[in-house]
């Protein structure tokens, strides 16, 4: 596959393609432009196209497995969402609001006269509960009979489209009823197929896992998710986790969570409610809650360790927080400034009841910070998704946090500072870096300290006929400054190589390095789209407090994999990675390749929102 990625490449630089300039149109138009350059592949593909609709046992196949022409697929999609699409549209009366959901099989948001063609799209609407049209109102930052404010369009139709159980969304301008001092909008909304679940099972221990979630139980936005477990090993066969969540609660956007796990070495009792910035012109932010956890942590590993020592760990915490957003004044109007000064408070009270050393304390932390938040959204296809709409957070923010822990063995302060930065474009593609820094202070001495460092850099979308590709690239530093002996990093999937595990393998200091490559196919089944990888992983890590990571030899792994996804269900993104580390733990017994099955992304882009005060996390 590295080959036909490298020959990919070679063709697309070959080919000197021009970018074409964006085309501006009305809101309620659809363009469709029409590539006359002939390329190798597209004559391919148009050859199996023909062969496709011949009554043949090789044409029936090809109809099931290649995809010619998507429904929903917008060429030329102009890729920023841009402040002043509808800006004079602000400050008019919104007469009417008309709403049109749509099942998850057979619509088009593009074409809303498409309507199911078979039996296996309709059959699966039928097993699915379509978004109440209330559900969809209570999302919207605007309201029947009252001024549109600026950026109230554009930011009610990101906040559709990034919901868990809406698959796309399109906020319309009526034209043909505007008028001086008022207008008409029109919402439409695509669903994904809400029910979904996963599970696992090995013939050899016959152990397994069933996972049931539901996104939009009875289309009211309720999330149900239950995970069970059996047959495990010691010291109990079976466990459980449960969540229930019900999103945006009237039209606060206040969220209800409630947790309750019960695993071998793990269990959690919690609930929560919590309300983000979810707008750029958002005032309020807050959360309050309580959480009683039970867990087995890692303890400090010794030279004549040949296994994992482990230590339990139990406590009650109680949180809350509030933020306001301020917003600097405009004479420009029409214009919203995107710019926010952001000031939060937060308390944090935390009992133990069980600790595996004296490192635990008992305490109330609290925590204040000041910000400056400037944030902006693009659309673009092919990040993460295959095909959908996507959103990309760009922008800047920087914030100060101090506090004060108050513990039942040792007071402290806390100070912490952080920055972040992100730009994109359609050429250019889009890079993203940050650096934070936070510790405690005790007695002029510092402790329990970190400064951490993240870039990622991801390439334009290459395109070739019906195939598509785009580079990763993410680099991130953690280093620990006086931490205690059990708060240890790993390099274990996520936090270095992916598909990589050991127990053993613990340092206070972290470098890593990540690649990939995504190569988007236009082979698809049932609606499932397959995308094919190759990835580079490299990682060096360092014990103790003073010892330097790259004065050792660094751990590495190389893979190649497949990528699956339907857009239209709410089952994760199937994952099928082949892996290679040359380099392993010499006091453990690991192999040295690895065919593992995940469904979590291994990147994902940071939103520009002012989160809750916290001390930095180290892990």
């Amino acid at each position: 596959m590295l080959a036909l990625l490298l020959l990919f490449t070679t063709g697309l630089a070959a080919q000197k393609k021009p970018t074409p300039k964006p085309v501006l149109v009305k809101p309620d138009t659809t363009v469709i432009i029409t590539d006359t350059t002939r390329h190798f592949e597209e004559r391919v593909m148009q050859n199996l196209k023909q062969l496709s609709e011949r009554k043949t046992i090789m044409g029936k196949l090809l109809n099931s497995l290649l995809e010619f022409d998507p429904k929903d697929e917008v060429l030329n999609l102009d890729a920023e969402l841009i402040e002043r699409e509808y800006e004079r549209h602000n400050y008019k009366v919104v007469r009417n609001i008309r709403i049109v959901t749509q099942d998850a099989f057979g619509y088009s948001i593009q074409d809303t006269t498409l309507v199911p063609d078979n039996w296996l799209e309709k059959t699966g609407n039928i097993f699915h509960a379509k978004s109440k049209r209330n559900l969809v109102r209570n999302k919207l930052l605007f309201q029947k009979n009252k001024v549109l404010e600026p950026l109230a369009l554009v930011e009610s139709e990101r906040l559709l489209r990034q919901t868990d159980y809406i698959l796309d969304a399109r906020i319309i301008v009526d034209e043909r009823t505007t008028t001086d001092d008022s207008l008409d909008v029109i919402v439409i909304t695509k669903d994904v197929f809400s029910l979904g679940g996963s599970g696992s099972f090995s013939p050899s221990s016959g152990s397994g896992r069933v996972t049931v979630r539901e996104l939009n139980f009875l289309g009211l936005g309720h999330q149900p998710e239950i995970t069970y477990r059996f047959n495990q090993e010691k010291p109990r066969p079976w466990e459980f986790a449960g969540r229930y969540s019900i999103e945006n609660i009237g039209r606060s956007y206040i969220t209800a969570d409630v947790a309750y796990i019960n695993q071998n070495y793990y269990k959690e009792k919690s609930a929560f409610l919590h309300r983000d910035f979810y707008a750029t012109n958002t005032r309020y932010a807050g959360a309050a809650g309580i959480s009683q956890v039970d867990e087995r942590i890692l303890l400090p590993p010794t030279s004549a360790d040949t296994v994992p020592q482990f230590g339990n760990l139990g406590y009650t915490r109680r949180d809350a927080w509030l933020g306001r957003a301020f917003k600097f004044k405009t004479y420009n109007l029409g214009y919203e400034p995107r710019g926010r000064m952001i000031i939060g408070l937060r308390v944090v009270d935390t009992k133990y009841n069980t600790t595996p050393t004296a490192n635990f304390q008992s305490n109330q932390l609290y925590l204040g910070s000041i910000g400056y938040s400037v944030r902006k959204y693009y659309k673009d296809r092919y990040l993460f998704g295959f095909g959908r709409t996507e959103d990309i957070p760009a922008g800047s923010i920087v914030s100060i946090t101090t506090g004060y822990e108050d513990g039942t063995v040792k007071d402290r302060r806390y100070l912490g500072a952080s920055i972040a930065y992100a730009r994109y474009s359609a050429n250019f593609g889009y890079l993203y870096g940050n650096a934070s820094y936070g510790s405690f202070i005790r007695d002029d001495a510092w402790e329990q300290g970190m400064l951490q460092v993240q870039s990622l850099y991801f390439t334009r979308l290459y395109e070739n006929g019906n195939w598509k590709l785009r580079h990763y690239v993410q680099g991130r530093a953690t280093f620990g400054l006086n931490r205690n002996p059990e708060e240890l990093l790993t390099i274990n999937n996520n936090e270095g190589l992916r598909g990589f595990n050991s127990a053993m393998l613990r340092g206070s200091k972290r470098f890593t390095v990540n690649y990939e490559a995504n190569l988007y196919t236009p082979f698809s089944f049932l609606g499932f789209k397959l995308a094919t990888l190759a990835f580079a992983d490299v990682a060096w890590l360092s014990a103790g407090n003073k010892a330097n990571p790259f004065n050792s030899k660094p751990y590495t792994g190389y893979g190649l994999g497949f990528r699956f996804r339907n857009e239209y269900l709410s089952f994760s993104t199937i994952q099928i990675l082949f892996s290679f580390y040359p380099r392993l733990p010499a006091n453990e017994d690991i192999s040295s390749f690895k065919v593992y099955e995940v469904s979590r992304p291994y990147y994902d882009f940071t939103d520009f929102r002012f989160e809750r005060p916290g001390v930095a996390e180290f892990r």
